[in-house]
């Protein structure tokens, strides 16, 4: 049976519980009232024959009475006003009895003369009974009312015993009180009927807003839900927001948090009330506009990822969008290097051709005797050379120099000329060239790219200086600058600064509005260090950039093999 059908009828069998005893206990009320009634109604005719001046003189007469004649009595007053008083009001019996006891008044003509069944000494004294009691007419609601002498006494409840003559007895038959039990009964049948309706409606209504919203999910596959969604949630390293159809946030996983600076708070809150990377914000929009699938890439200060939105429905019910942000970070870090250490590597092979044909070149010229010649040649390419020679002598590191080296020959096919600004100085050598070429390289290939886009001449400047363990670098450029420092290093440009062409979107596009700033600023916090833009130019002069490394270089060893002191 499913939880709702099992709900529908736990409800169902709690409702008729409750309106059983309701009912009993209304059928209960009901006859007990019925009985007071039927008790008040026999008072009321016991005080109204006791005070009957007529009634009071005849019993009046046999009191003191002891020997009293069964026929006269039959045929005597006060037998015949309690058989009318019977007769009128539909009561067993209406019994009448001297001061002694001895009934002047019976239904049973025979009993007449004989002393009453029950209690009668109290109702002497002067006081009045209501209550059931078994007689010689059987069980009845009963009601003992004394009689006054004419004249003597009171006729009402507490007259004392003084001038008492007798008493009045008036009973009704069960059968008379339970007469209007089957109408009583009725009505609480009608009344059960309706809430036991009434209350299979609610359930049936309950039933199906139960199963509206969990889905159809039964109780028992709730718990294996909930571990599923802890073990999808925070057993991965992508992060997860879930968002209602209403833009409400849902679900956060811890990766998500992590990746996008939220707490537990931002569950429950409107997308528009936390303060997202747009990106992220555009792809749920996509997806909540009705596109199954929304892709975007998001950059931030200190995370690359990527972002992937899509749709979710169950049935014909839709149940929102689930983000899922993908961490990208250390994979575009790990490219970036390896494309640093790739370029290097291309340069120094080729460096390294272009020695071997000038060295066979000059091996040549030796062979045959022309030394002069052999000696202009290499003057020629020494003066020459991918990195000036000023240049050389400062940056006295070699894997800088063949990065440097790289980088030149890169931007000369682009029709770019690479300086080494002359305050070039390093008295350390390179210890973490991963990360030195991952900015480094950035730095200089953004330059490279905003020098092409600007007009001739078209160079880049660098600049080195190290202290102590840090790297300082300083790049400028000839390009046209950056149009909007702000956005510089919130993430990729849109889509359509692809095709600008001298406009501000392109001109921020080539200083690398994409992963590469970005990333490469990570790169320089995570070590402590930074980047930043020391000049946005503009108006005939390039960007200016800086970046602080520290923890990348040592100190340059001594000629016994220990660390000497930096000079």
């Amino acid at each position: 049976m499913r939880f709702t059908t099992r709900m529908l009828v736990t409800q169902l069998a709690a409702a008729a519980a409750v309106i059983a005893v309701c009912a009993a206990a209304f059928a209960w009320i009901g006859v007990q009232q019925l009985r007071t009634e039927t008790q008040s109604t026999a008072l009321a005719i016991a005080r109204t024959v006791a005070s009957d001046p007529q009634l009071r003189r005849a019993v009046a007469e046999y009191a003191g009475d002891a020997e009293l004649d069964a026929a006269v009595l039959a045929d005597g007053e006060v037998q015949r006003q309690a058989t009318e008083i019977a007769r009128r009001t539909g009561a067993l019996f209406v019994v009448v009895a001297d001061d002694d006891g001895l009934r002047l008044a019976h239904p049973d003509p025979a009993r007449l003369g004989e002393r009453v069944s029950t209690e009668y000494e109290r109702v002497l004294a002067g006081e009045e009974i209501v209550t059931w009691e078994r007689g010689t007419l059987g069980e009845s609601a009963r009601a003992k009312v004394p009689v006054y002498r004419p004249g003597a006494g009171q006729t009402g409840p507490g007259g004392g015993s003084a001038g008492i003559v007798g008493e009045v007895s008036v009973g009704f038959a069960p059968a008379s009180v339970l007469a209007e039990v089957p109408g009583l009964v009725a009505a609480i049948a009608a009344a059960v009927a309706l809430a036991f309706g009434v209350a299979a409606l609610a359930a049936f209504l309950i039933r199906r807003r139960l199963e509206r919203l969990t889905l159809g999910v039964q109780p028992e596959e709730l718990g294996a839900l909930l571990q599923n969604q802890a073990a999808v949630l925070d057993g991965v390293n992508d992060g997860v927001v879930a968002v209602s159809g209403d833009g409400v946030v849902r679900a956060v996983n811890r990766s998500a948090r992590d990746l996008l600076a939220l707490d537990e708070a931002a569950i429950g809150r409107p997308l528009a009330e936390l303060e997202l990377p747009p990106a992220l914000v555009e792809a749920i929009r996509r997806g909540l506009d009705g596109e199954p699938l929304a892709l975007g890439e998001l950059v931030t200060a200190d995370h690359v990822g990527y972002v992937e939105a899509r749709r979710v429905r169950r049935g014909d019910r839709d149940l929102g969008v689930v983000a899922v942000v993908r961490d990208r970070t250390d994979v575009v870090a790990l490219a970036e290097r390896l494309d640093a250490v790739r370029t290097a590597t291309n340069a120094l092979r080729a460096q390294r051709h272009e020695f071997a044909n000038r060295m066979h070149a000059v091996s040549g010229l030796l062979a045959v005797g022309r030394i002069v010649d052999a000696q202009e040649f290499l003057a020629e390419l020494s003066s020459r050379g991918a990195v000036p020679e000023a240049a050389v002598e400062a940056i006295d590191d070699p894997f800088l120099q063949a990065l440097v080296g790289a980088k030149a020959v890169e931007a000369a096919e682009r029709g770019v000329e690479l300086r080494v600004a002359d305050d070039t100085l390093l008295v350390g050598i390179v210890d973490e060239p991963e990360d030195v070429a991952a900015v480094l390289g950035n730095l200089v290939d953004n330059a490279v790219t905003a020098a092409v886009a600007g007009d001739e001449p078209r160079w880049v400047e660098l600049s080195l200086l190290d202290d102590g363990d840090t790297l300082a670098v300083t790049i400028s450029d000839s390009g046209r600058g950056v149009a909007d420092p702000e956005r510089l290093f919130a993430g990729r440009a849109d889509d359509g600064a692809d095709d600008a062409e001298d406009t501000d979107e392109a001109s921020d596009r080539v200083h690398g509005r994409g992963i590469g700033l970005p990333l490469a600023r990570r790169f320089a916090r995570r070590r402590g260090g930074d980047l930043w833009l020391v000049d946005a130019g503009g108006a005939g002069r390039g960007a200016v950039f800086a970046a602080r490394l520290p923890a990348v270089m040592h100190r340059r060893p001594t000629g016994d093999g220990d660390e000497g002191e930096v000079r």
